[in-house]
């Protein structure tokens, strides 16, 4: 190991992974969709770091409008106005899925927005229970781990307040209701939903909160008529339908947001990583107008010191500039058929992968011991990344760097990427996967 990440492995502790033994490149450097280490390799970002770089790394005209801020002012509390607050909500409520417009709380991240929203639907309701789905992950705070249905939450469960239900969404590759239709699963999977809500009492249920397309868990699609079907099912009980956009949001699925690509528009969103292209931490609780207006007459039930940052929120709006004006909110769509055609190649390749799925510029491939019984390449829940981590670090070799979760690897290019980049991207999966399977 080089002295920095010595020094690294010593005093720095990385998430969600055994500390002894963690190597990892030294990035110093990022431009486009590119990704520079110390020892001068270069890495194309085939995940947007976390899905989160949108816009690619080092955008001109987001440092400078961070550097400006900075220089001008860096730190605002929350009750004063800002300008640069007032601009950023008033563009989120351009670009949002409500006609009527809406209101936003900042927060610094993902994680708190989802603690916020759950406060604020049963601030708005009256009601104590929140649903929310297995295999979701909705951040590693309080509230929001245990918002979570997979096991990051097991060791932070017990800190968070009760009164989250959980329920199956539907998984079309590995049906949790034996469905052998996209029909079928969407009808089991609604009948499932309904008995959870029969058993808790549906007028006890502040929230419905699920990712619109299952993010880290693996880009899982539902299949249609699922989400609209949720819509319908949480208006004729008085329940909010909450969207985490955190990683969907912002160009990812080819709209500004997943709800209005996949034509179902909740109550509430909650936002992070692309509203800044991961720059400054940012996220947020957007509120359709009809529902933020119950607060004119009575007291916001949240805040942050950090709350609408003024650097934060000055990259945030500097970041929609250059969405708007380098139409990169639906440059997913033109991407999208070019990433399914080259990573259904490779589903058709190699035995290990089971399946390549996603739509707009955030897909995923599932990988598998045989293709017939789907077992997964490594366990899920609990028991580290097994040969995913060979799968890794050989990307890396060939100048390629990416993550996953279980037996996932996302393959979620910043929207700047060219045809040329996500061809040498799929080469480099085409080869890596190859050893793989020869090393198993």
């Amino acid at each position: 190991m080089t002295p920095i990440q010595e020094k690294h492995a010593r005093y720095v502790l990385t998430p969600w992974l055994p500390q002894a033994g963690l190597v990892a490149p030294v990035i110093c450097r990022g431009e486009g969709v590119h990704l520079f280490d110390t020892d001068g390799n270069r890495y194309l970002d085939w995940a947007s770091g976390l899905i989160a770089v949108n816009l690619g790394h080092a955008h001109p005209g987001v440092a400078k409008a961070i550097a400006d801020q900075a220089h001008t002012l860096a730190y605002a509390a929350p009750g004063f106005f800002n300008e640069k607050r007032a601009l950023l909500a008033e563009r989120l409520s351009e670009i949002s899925p409500w006609a009527e417009g809406c209101r936003t709380f900042f927060t610094t991240a993902g994680a708190e927005a989802n603690d916020d929203v759950v406060r604020l639907a049963r601030t708005l309701t009256g009601r104590s229970k929140v649903m929310a789905a297995y295999r979701s992950f909705h951040g590693g705070s309080g509230l929001s781990i245990t918002l979570t249905g997979e096991d990051r939450r097991w060791h932070g469960e017990h800190m968070g307040a009760a009164g989250v239900v959980r329920f199956f969404a539907p998984y079309p590759y590995r049906s949790p209701f034996h469905a052998t239709t996209p029909e079928e699963e969407t009808a089991r999977a609604m009948e499932h939903v309904e008995r959870v809500l029969l058993h808790e009492k549906a007028d006890t249920v502040a929230a419905l909160l699920i990712e619109p397309v299952v993010g880290s868990n693996g880009v899982i699609l539902y299949p249609d008529g699922y989400l609209a079907r949720l819509r319908q099912l949480t208006e004729r009980h008085g329940i909010l339908l909450v969207f985490d956009e955190v990683m969907t949001g912002f160009g990812r699925t080819g709209a500004a947001f997943a709800s209005q690509r996949l034509g179902v528009t909740p109550d509430l969103m909650t936002i992070a990583k692309g509203v800044t292209s991961a720059y400054i931490p940012l996220g947020g609780v957007m509120v359709k107008e009809s529902l933020a207006k119950a607060f004119d007459g009575r007291a916001f039930p949240c805040g942050h010191t950090y709350a609408g940052h003024p650097m934060a929120v000055a990259a945030g709006l500097a970041t929609l500039d250059a969405y708007r004006d380098e139409g990169l909110l639906d440059r997913g769509r033109a991407l999208e058929p070019i990433l399914r055609e080259g990573l259904g190649k490779l589903a058709a390749k190699h035995d290990i992968v089971g399946e390549a799925r996603g739509l707009g510029a955030f897909f995923a491939l599932e990988l598998v011991k045989d293709k017939a019984s789907r077992e997964p390449l490594v366990p899920w829940h609990g028991q580290g990344m097994g040969v995913m981590k060979d799968l890794y670090a050989n990307l890396r070799k060939r100048g390629v760097v990416t993550f996953g979760k279980f037996n996932v690897a996302m393959c979620a290019p910043p929207l700047t990427v060219s045809e040329a980049e996500i061809a040498f991207a799929i080469s480099a999966l085409d080869g890596a996967l190859g050893d793989l399977a020869k090393a198993l």
